[in-house]
């Protein structure tokens, strides 16, 4: 029988820091070939600066979107939590989940628990007040930016908005907003260049989070003594059957939303201006019809983008997925860009459909108990910005994207665009 030390590694290299920085459409096309060769394939471990392991075996890649939905379901088998090592690609040490990951590094039942808790205080009141917000903060960056005629789509556009909204869902003083916004950036950036400058990767991520931290800390202690009809407040007193959140919970899911609920969307959107520009025909069809198509539009929006490259897992027990035996111990990884350009679960992927359907794409997860939380505040932010965009500034064309380094989000970090000045 083979052991994981003695099985040979794929040939095909996803797994070096190399590797990340290549442009997406070279990253698919490796993807692609794994995909039509060997779906489920054996690799290297991820070459990191973070928590190098030079006895870590390697991982399983899963590039199918019924893989990763089949691992994704089955949450008894697959574990996320820290003991397990977590969610991400490469390992990151245990306090670094417990501060930053919240609910993704959890398994049942305190997963169960903690989502429960969490989600207690997205009420209906609490999520037609977000809604109203968000439209609001849509309007207004258009609305600054209508008369430039030329600017930095992801700076003054697609980073805004998600800033704003939790911001404003949360109760951040401006004061605080740039301060939080580079630190979430740099918490998804930690291995490009660009982030790291002369220093490491593990201080970047470290800086980072102890930023939030902060501030999330500072938030609690406000809210305590001054209640406000924000989500610290109503995390300082969600309890569900007697049990609470403790201040270091509240801060990991004040990171956790600071890090998903900006750069998800702020991908999201990047993505979406740029597939509008190269697909015309799909951009005049949204025109043509914004409300009613701009539904099944922002599901393939997601699926485009993919903004969220991977998870992993971990086996708890022997498994078998796709036909592949995997031992307890092992590492899955989900491929969730790959698994959105799967030729066996999508008709024409490469097309970018705004009517596709269906479209059971995997840019919120796979489903299963870690499915997104956000997904509906990702839907209401990207059909409001793309209200305000699409209505007011029609012709607004971009430029060549510079993409982020890194296997975690598929980033875009600056995006030109010019359009006729509104006044």
């Amino acid at each position: 029988m083979t052991t994981p030390g003695t099985r040979p590694h794929d040939p095909l290299d996803i797994s070096s820091l190399a590797f990340w920085a290549k442009t997406p459409a070279e990253r698919d096309a490796v993807f692609a070939q794994l995909r039509r060769e060997r779906p489920i394939s054996w690799h290297r471990p991820a070459e990191t600066e973070l928590l190098p392991n030079d006895e870590d075996p390697g991982f399983w890649a899963l590039t199918r979107n019924a893989d990763i939905v089949a691992v994704s379901r089955n949450a008894d088998v697959f574990a996320s939590g820290q003991e397990f090592g977590g969610v991400m690609l490469e390992d990151v040490p245990e306090d670094v989940l417990e501060a930053a990951h919240s609910v993704l590094a959890m398994d049942a039942p305190r997963h169960v628990e903690q989502r429960k808790l969490i989600s207690s205080v997205f009420t209906p009141r609490r999520v037609a007040k977000i809604e109203g917000q968000i439209r609001r903060q849509a309007k207004g960056i258009v609305d600054t930016i209508a008369p430039l005629g030329e600017i930095e789509f992801v700076e003054q556009v697609s980073a805004r908005l998600p800033v704003r909204t939790i911001s404003e869902m949360i109760g951040i003083a401006d004061a605080d907003r740039d301060r939080v916004a580079a630190a979430a950036n740099a918490m998804v950036g930690w291995n490009d260049p660009e982030f790291v400058g002369d220093g490491d990767a593990m201080g970047v991520l470290l800086d980072a989070l102890m930023t939030l931290h902060t501030v999330a800390f500072e938030l609690v202690e406000a809210r305590r003594a001054e209640p406000r009809d924000d989500l610290i407040t109503a995390l300082v007193r969600a309890e569900i059957n007697g049990a609470t959140l403790t201040e270091e919970e509240i801060a990991s899911f004040f990171v956790l939303l600071c890090v998903a609920g900006n750069d998800t969307t702020r991908q999201t959107a990047t993505h979406t201006i740029l597939a509008l520009q190269e697909h015309p025909d799909q951009k005049a069809l949204l025109l043509a019809d914004f409300e009613g198509r701009i539904g099944p539009a922002t599901e393939e929006f997601v699926r485009w983008a993919s903004p969220v490259l991977t998870f992993r897992r971990t086996a708890r027990v022997d498994a078998v997925v796709g036909g592949q035996p995997i031992a307890a111990g092992e590492k899955v990884v989900l491929f969730y860009r790959s698994g959105n350009q799967d030729e066996t679960a999508f008709d024409h992927p490469e097309r970018f459909d705004i009517t596709r359907s269906p479209n059971p794409h995997v840019g919120f997860g796979g489903g299963g108990p870690h499915f997104c939380l956000g997904s509906h505040l990702a839907r209401m932010q990207l059909t409001a910005l793309f209200r305000e965009l699409l209505s007011r500034l029609p012709d607004l064309t971009v430029g060549r994207p510079e993409y982020l380094a890194g296997n975690f989000i598929n980033g875009i970090k600056r995006l030109p665009a010019r359009f006729t000045p509104v006044g």
